[in-house]
């Protein structure tokens, strides 16, 4: 089922021109940048673009530089005024108007920043306008509009980190494992999608191939590290350590052959749609539903089905569950699966929402779903949920008044804070200790 979601996700993506996965290393772009002769980046999926006016009449032929983390771009506005430089990494990159090309008589707008600085914030492109002439008056979205967007993509944000959630939340309530090898399991999904891409098959195939991927890993951890661990009475202390181990391990693996660079997905260049007010890149408009009909999908399957049933009854007591005839390993090896698919398809629709492939890209996002997990309340999959949606909207919409780097920090403290109220979560369950 898994599988023909991602299926009905390639085809989404696959609507619009195709593209193919980069593998431009950031070391390779800086040299190039450094050299004498500055380019445009045009093999970069990260950009920075705008258009030069003046009067509402394009001018053409003026020279904008960008330049920062060792890398220098350079790029002359064509005939309708537009300009873009590509960049090799996300970051904060100071774009520069050259004066000394502006036709004469034209100059800046009075109070316009030249150089000024950009930073990316989990987006591809950045927009920056020089503005040209007297009189001029820049027209600012307003808060209401501000505010729905960053609504918008903290939903599609909550909902992908609610897929991760939802698996690392059934593993510990059958288990009553805290399984910090789960961000690799992340990780996987986006790089056997960049691996089965760069073979040179269709996103139609290489994103569900991803999942599937996904399922195999999680079924071959338990299979050949935690069942045999549960059967020797492992604590769970020890068995945390030893995910965490993992979690190292299969991480400098993946480094060791996927490299260190930021890779690309096909399609992950979408444009932006405008929505009334509202402008969203389509692939986060995408992410939000394609995360949304999962999460659906796997809710019946907890609710209307026999394996779901029994899923919730080995979570709720395994004793007892045993005792009443459920074969307690199985239904264990079924959660392991479903967590690694989701985990799977969790990575693919990270590392279109950065957008990008990274080797540490499931450390980075890890915290963020023990934070959405933890202030559900800890083994129940519709807390999972619930937290994961609280924690992705507070984090977008907490960029209209923080930092960018800043976001995480404040879902962090806000989990902190609501556990201090109440310790087992919003769905919790009070529990008796010693």
């Amino acid at each position: 089922m898994l599988a023909v979601v991602a299926a009905m996700f390639a085809a989404l993506l696959l609507s619009s021109p195709a593209a193919h996965a980069t593998t431009a290393t950031p070391s390779d772009s800086a040299s190039a940048g450094a050299a004498d002769d500055p380019t445009d980046g045009a093999e970069f999926a990260d950009r920075i673009s705008g258009v030069v006016r003046n009067e509402g009449v394009p001018v053409e032929g003026v020279r904008i530089t960008a330049s920062g983390n060792g890398y220098e771009g350079e790029t002359e506005t064509g005939a309708n005024g537009s300009w873009s430089i590509g960049v090799p990494e996300q970051g904060a990159f100071e774009v520069e108007l050259d004066e000394s090309t502006l036709p004469e008589g034209v100059a800046l707008a009075e109070g316009q920043e030249n150089p000024r600085t950009v930073t990316f914030a989990g987006t591809s492109n950045i927009t920056t306008l020089f503005l040209l002439g007297e009189g001029i008056v820049l027209q600012q979205d307003s808060f209401i509009s501000t505010l729905t967007e960053r609504a918008v993509a903290g939903l599609s944000f909550g909902l992908l980190l609610a897929l991760s959630a939802v698996g690392l939340s059934l593993i510990f309530g059958t288990t009553g494992l805290t399984n910090f090898a789960h961000g690799e399991m992340v990780t996987l999904g986006a790089v056997l999608a960049f691996g089965f891409a760069a073979m040179g098959l269709s996103a139609w195939i290489a994103l569900p191939l991803a999942v599937l991927g996904g399922a195999v890993f999680g079924y071959l951890q338990d299979g050949v590290l935690w069942k045999p661990l549960r059967r020797r009475g492992t604590g769970l202390v020890p068995m945390m350590i030893v995910s965490i181990g993992l979690a190292v391990a299969v991480r400098y693996t993946v480094l060791f052959f996927f490299g260190g660079a930021m890779q690309q997905l096909p399609g992950s260049q979408s444009p932006t749609l405008e929505l009334g007010p509202i402008s969203i890149p389509r692939n986060t408009l995408i992410s939000l539903f394609v995360s949304l009909a999962v999460i659906l999908v796997v809710a019946l399957l907890l609710l209307r089905t026999r394996i779901g049933k029994a899923t919730r009854a080995v979570s709720d007591n395994p004793a007892l569950a045993a005792a009443s005839g459920i074969d307690v390993d199985r239904v264990i090896r079924l959660v392991w699966i479903t967590g690694g698919a989701l985990a799977a398809m969790g990575g693919i629709l990270w590392a279109y929402y950065r957008p990008g492939v990274s080797f540490n890209m499931g450390q980075q996002i890890l915290l963020l779903i023990f934070a959405g997990v933890t202030l559900g309340g800890l083994g129940t999959v519709f807390g999972a949920l619930i937290g994961s949606v609280i924690v992705g909207l507070f984090v977008e919409i907490s960029t209209i008044w923080l930092e960018a780097d800043l976001k995480y920090v404040g879902a962090l403290v806000i989990m902190i804070l609501v556990l201090l109220v109440r310790p087992q979560g919003i769905l919790g369950r009070r529990e008796r200790i010693g």
